[in-house]
Order: structure tokens, then sequence, then C-alpha cells
């Protein structure tokens, strides 16, 4: 752990790196700035700020999702060499396993949290059946950009173009 002394001070910076991680998950997952403020008792200002120092781009919070994908990994790894960190992504096997371990109520309770979620962000990339596509513009208030597996119900795993999700990414990304 490394630590320094500033005056009678002594500073862990591990310390630090975890409370900037908090701060930083917060916001991802949605919270404000005055939120996290509250929340972690800190200053809104340092929030912005901190954000300011760590900005990597400006533009549109972009988000994924996609089922049943074949080459999942593969789609993740473009997803994050372009900055989204926000996607779910499921085989149709992993799809079954989820739904199946939930009652009803579970399964409605959680499908309304990726809802609220993906409404946060202004453009969703939707990989799926022409029916889930369909669902998606339908319950999400941003722009949904499709990418279409076949034809509702898929009952088996459809491999994504990659270079086709590339070249979404290349025009949305600034």
């Amino acid at each position: 752990m490394d630590f320094y002394r500033v005056g009678d001070k002594v500073i862990s910076l591990q310390k630090i790196v975890d409370e900037v991680k908090k701060i930083l998950d917060l916001r991802q997952k949605g919270f404000s700035q005055i939120e996290v403020a509250e929340k972690l008792k800190i200053d809104r200002s340092f929030i912005s700020k901190l954000e300011g120092l760590g900005e990597v781009r400006k533009g549109k919070n972009i988000a994924a999702i996609g089922f049943p994908v074949k080459n999942k990994h593969e789609v993740e790894q473009v997803l994050k060499s372009y900055g989204i960190n926000y996607y779910l992504l499921m085989t149709e096997e992993e799809r079954n396993s989820f739904i199946n371990s939930l009652s009803a109520a579970q399964l409605l309770n959680i499908m309304g949290e990726y809802i609220n979620n993906f409404k946060m962000f202004d453009i969703v990339i939707a990989m799926g059946s022409d029916f889930r596509l369909n669902w998606f513009k339908a319950f999400l208030d941003c722009e949904v950009i499709t990418i279409p597996l076949g034809k509702s119900p898929l009952k088996y795993d459809v491999e994504v173009d990659v270079e086709e999700l590339k070249r979404i990414l290349d025009s949305i990304v600034e």
C-alpha cells in the first residue's frame, strides 16, 4: 500500500482509489452527481472535477443488449473496445437458465430494473429476434439501433456480425 506524508497527515493512495471507484460505480449506475455527493457525504463539485480529470470522450451514452448470441465473448470485446461498459448479452442456454431460475414475480421485477437501466442511455444497440427488437423499441425511450438475428422464436444461438457492429459503433461513438 502506498502512503504519502503531507504535513501532519498520512494519506493512503488505496483509500483514495477505493473511494473514487465508489463514486464512479454509482455514477455509471445512473445516480446524479448530487445523489452521489449526498450518499457519500462529499461535495458535488468534487465529483464534477473528478469526472473532468478522467474524461476520455464526450458523447452519447450507449448500451447494448442481445440474445441469443453465439459469439458473446467476441461481441463483449468489441463493445468494451469502444468504451461501451453497460450491456446484457446472453446465449440461449444462459437466457433459459436465467428465466427458469426465477419466479414470475422475480422475473417481472428484474425485467423492470433492466428496462429502467437501459432507459438511462441515449442509444441502445439491440441484437435479437424480430419480435424482441420490436419489444426493445416499444419499451425504451431512446434511440434503438437494431441488429436482427432472425425470426422469432429463436431457440438457438446466432452469431452477431461483429463487422456490422463495428460499423454501427464507428458511426455513433464520438
